[in-house]
C-alpha cells in the first residue's frame, strides 16, 4: 500500500503542474524582455529537437536484456540503425521511415516466411 493519502497525492501532482508551468513562464517572460536570443543560446537550442528526438526514439530500440548478446541482436535495434544509415545518406523522413519500418518487417517476420 501506499504511504501517501489521495489528498497528498493530489497535492504532490499539483505542486508538480504548478513548478512546471512556472518554469515554462519564466522562458517566456526571459525572452519577452531581451530584443534578440544571445548566439550561444540560439546554438544551443539547435540542438533539442535532436534530442528531444533521440530520447523518444532511443528506448523502443533498445530492450533492456541481462544478456548483452540478446539486446545487441535486437530486430529493433539493427532496424533502426538501418533507418539512422538512411536519414543520414538520403536525408528523406518518409524514406527513413519506410526503410525502417521494412527493415524491421523483414528482420521480425522474414524468417517465419522462409522456413
Amino acid at each position: 500500500m501506499s504511504d501517501f493519502s489521495a489528498l497528498g497525492i493530489w497535492a504532490i501532482i499539483l505542486v508538480i503542474a504548478v513548478a512546471t508551468y512556472l518554469i515554462r513562464l519564466s522562458f517566456i517572460h526571459l525572452f519577452g524582455r531581451i530584443n534578440q536570443v544571445p548566439p550561444r543560446v540560439k546554438l544551443v537550442l539547435k540542438f533539442v529537437p535532436a534530442a528531444v528526438l533521440a530520447a523518444l526514439v532511443a528506448p523502443g530500440l533498445v530492450t533492456p536484456s541481462p544478456d548483452v548478446a540478446a539486446m545487441v541482436l535486437d530486430e529493433r535495434l539493427a532496424a533502426g540503425i538501418v533507418a539512422a544509415v538512411v536519414a543520414w545518406w538520403r536525408g528523406n523522413i518518409l524514406l527513413t521511415i519506410g526503410v525502417g519500418m521494412a527493415a524491421l518487417w523483414v528482420l521480425e517476420f522474414g524468417p517465419a516466411l522462409v522456413f
